[in-house]
């Protein structure tokens, strides 16, 4: 008999035990994360009474894997443009929540009594809160169309990118076991370089690919290829000296600008379910229940900073961005857990070896427990918020209301504020693209050249075609926005203005010059004046060539279309495409909020006037979304259909109630045995007793009575199907008939 690989034999424990801890967990409530992680301490070495995995090393290599499709399909659902939309008040509330976290966490841990390096881990662990388990949560207790979930949404998609550098942070100071400022100022800037350079690459590429391809993409195409991008850029990640994970979140960032992204989420998330439960188990089988024990006191003391913590520095980030005080409050207790980015932190400091044993356990528990917690503090904030306000006192709730009822006004700032943005994005964007170039080109192309052409003629060469790459981006730099209407209009509004863009303009040349004197000086050994003079012809003869100009518009125009192909095509088919005032609601009293029409609800099949929304709960319907069809302010007569994605403005009270009543409206079936309901096809004989002989279809009664369909009735040699319904039954007649079991089973013995 062949002996079982223990690979195998190890996976089937694994999944056999989250299979039954998931039917448990999902019969009482919970989220399946608490699941997978109690499979892990009964499959794991510290439960002797259940099968134990016996070679852990290759569950770590699953583990590894199962983040590496965590983060894949975090990044699907991130997109570049949804944290552009998230807004100010988004980002100054996760930046505020982050750092007052990460300084607590640290303080707690030095009070505690751990090493400097368990501190620091700590606090990265405690500042971000778990995305899943909230989006679980507020859809379980029915909150979504609430006002505050907007903005918490939001937040955790910045908190999702901050971990991401968080977790570059963390790595080079455990490398370095310092606090190197010049040290992590370099590794962030690298990062920054090389997210916005596979950005730029991807954005480029990609969706171009999946155009030219789209005709030869299935479904098992699609999934393969998507895969095959994602563990690519996971390698280019590792070896560019970053984590696989970042590689992986990077590539599903880039892939949630495609029209392509909606598909690749559905095929890649049985993948990633299946994964992410093996990494969860894999995090279950690390908890020794002893060494629990013996830490319980740490461990409340960090579950107590954990709930204290995020809902003070959730609530004042939130006031702080402008926010009424009542969406402060749910905000802030809406973030008071800790989940996978914890698991994935503590992770990375156990395989770097720079933190204790005992942290990963107790990060666990605290995260267990602080899960349970989270519906009881979403709870909490409705009752917690009138006894706030009675104990504050009437100055502070004065100047709250005044400060988050500020607004902003336009002035002639406004406009050198546009102007700057756009040519620092401008500079950024294009100058990312000229180093990786030259980095590139002296790496690979100039020991190609000089292998075969060596002296001033390779030099030359090399020279030539490294300033012919950059030439088109160079160009941008230096000429972009200098004839737009906003530049126009800044030029004639003063002379003294016109100084300003004057210098802007040098500013950029300089650049552009410094960029060339690099490729030069590199190159060739020669006087700087000379080299300088080269440089400055170079960059002028650039700014005025009509064939650059040509190029380097044809390569932005590629771009954009590119990075709004997923909205361009939506709009076109009539798909979902987000209202630009959908951001700004978020500051008022009136948001929007989504609901999908059930199949069993009473509503469907009726009209919007039949229903009076507007009458009953206060809410205007503005779009209806119909499979790949949209409705824009649909009028009176609009009927809703099942599974219709319809878009309501209200407050929070009226979308509540709004919520409700759709709720009530659903019914559901009382037998939900489908074994009973099953359609079957029958056949009985007409005999002389038997009270149908005589009557017509109509008069047995057997579709009215009975539920039952006559499909055919045969009668000597001959045979009728579909028979009428004033065909009269006699004896002898075989009847065929069709229904459920039960009701066929009544009408044969009638």
């Amino acid at each position: 008999m062949s002996e079982l690989p223990t690979l195998i034999s190890d996976l089937a424990i694994i999944l056999v035990a989250a299979g039954v801890m998931t039917l448990i967990f999902k019969r009482l409530k919970q989220p399946l994360v608490l699941g997978y992680i109690v499979a892990g301490i009964l499959a794991g070495p510290h439960f002797p009474w259940a099968p134990t995995i016996v070679d852990s090393g290759n569950i770590k290599i699953w583990a590894d894997i199962g983040v590496v499709f965590l983060l894949f399909a975090l990044g699907l659902e991130f997109s570049f443009k949804k944290l552009m939309k998230v807004g100010g008040p988004a980002i100054i509330a996760s930046l505020t929540i982050i750092c007052g976290m990460v300084m607590l966490g640290y303080a707690v841990g030095v009070a505690i009594g751990w090493k400097q390096m368990d501190c620091i881990f700590l606090g990265g662990m405690l500042a971000m809160s778990s995305t899943s388990i909230i989006y679980k949560a507020i859809d379980d207790l029915g909150l979504r169309a609430q006002r505050f979930t907007g903005l918490v949404f939001g937040i955790l998609v910045i908190e999702d990118l901050v971990a991401i550098v968080l977790m570059v942070m963390l790595s080079t100071m455990a490398v370095s076991q310092n606090f190197e400022g010049m040290e992590m100022a370099y590794s962030i800037a690298k990062l920054a370089f090389f997210l916005l350079l596979w950005f730029i690459i991807g954005i480029y590429v990609i969706p171009t690919f999946f155009r030219r391809t789209r005709f030869l993409m299935g479904d098992e195409t699609m999934l393969i290829v998507s895969i095959g991008l994602c563990l690519g850029m996971v390698v280019l990640a590792t070896y560019a000296g970053f984590s696989s994970a970042l590689g992986a979140f990077v590539m599903g960032s880039i892939l949630a600008e495609t029209i392509e992204a909606e598909t690749i989420g559905r095929l890649v998330q049985p993948v990633k379910d299946l994964f992410a439960a093996i990494f969860f188990v894999s995090v279950g089988m690390m908890i020794d229940p002893a060494m629990i024990a013996q830490y319980i006191v740490p461990i409340l003391i960090i579950t107590a900073t954990v709930i204290i913590g995020q809902s003070f520095f959730g609530t004042c980030g939130v006031l702080l961005a402008g926010q009424p005080l009542k969406t402060a409050i749910q905000s802030g207790f809406c973030l008071t857990q800790i989940g996978e980015f914890a698991f994935i932190i503590a992770s990375l400091g156990t395989s770097l070896g720079v933190t204790s044993d005992f942290l990963y356990p107790i990060v666990v528990a605290v995260s267990v427990i602080t899960t349970f917690c989270t519906p009881y503090m979403i709870r909490a904030a409705a009752p917690a918020t009138p006894f706030i306000e009675r104990h504050l006192p009437r100055r502070w709730l004065r100047f709250l209301d005044h400060y988050s009822a500020g607004t902003k006004t336009v002035n002639h700032e406004s406009k050198w504020r546009s102007l700057l943005s756009a040519l620092t994005r401008i500079v950024l964007i294009y100058s990312v693209i000229v180093i990786a170039i030259l980095i590139l080109s002296f790496k690979l192309l100039v020991p190609l050249v000089e292998a075969h052409i060596s002296g001033f003629w390779g030099d030359l060469i090399c020279a030539v075609l490294i300033l012919l790459l950059i030439s088109p981006f160079l160009r941008a730099i230096v000429a972009k926005k200098n004839h737009s209407e906003l530049f126009r209009s800044l030029w004639e509004d003063s002379y003294f203005s016109r100084a300003y863009l004057v210098s802007l303009i040098v500013f950029r040349f300089v650049l552009v010059i410094a960029y060339i004197m690099f490729v030069l000086t590199s190159l060739f050994d020669a006087s700087v004046g000379l080299l300088l003079g080269v440089a400055c012809f170079a960059a002028g003869a650039m700014f005025f060539s009509r064939y650059l100009k040509k190029q380097s518009i044809q390569i932005e125009r590629k771009f954009l279309r590119n990075f709004n192909v997923r909205e361009s095509y939506a709009r076109n088919a009539g798909g979902k495409v987000p209202p630009r005032f959908a951001g700004h609601l978020l500051s008022r009293d009136l948001h929007m909020s989504d609901f999908t029409l059930p199949a069993e609800s009473s509503w469907a099949g009726c009209t919007l006037v039949e229903l009076a929304l507007g009458t009953h709960f206060g809410v205007m319907v503005v779009a209806i979304f119909r499979g790949k069809a949209c409705i824009n302010i649909p009028g009176g007569s609009e009927r809703l259909f099942p599974q219709d994605r319809i878009q309501v403005i209200g407050s929070d009270k009226q979308l509540e109630r709004f919520a409700a009543q759709l709720r009530a409206a659903t019914s559901v079936p009382v037998d939900s045995d489908l074994t009973q309901s099953e359609v079957c096809l029958k056949q009985f004989v007409i005999t002389d007793d038997s009270p149908l002989n005589g009557k017509t279809l109509r008069e047995s009664g057997i579709r009215d009575r009975h539920h039952c369909v006559v499909v055919g009735v045969e009668r000597g040699e001959t045979s009728l199907r579909n028979p009428g319904a004033d065909t009269e039954f006699q004896a002898g007649d075989l009847v065929w008939v069709v229904g459920e079991e039960k009701h066929v089973y009544e009408l044969l013995h009638a």
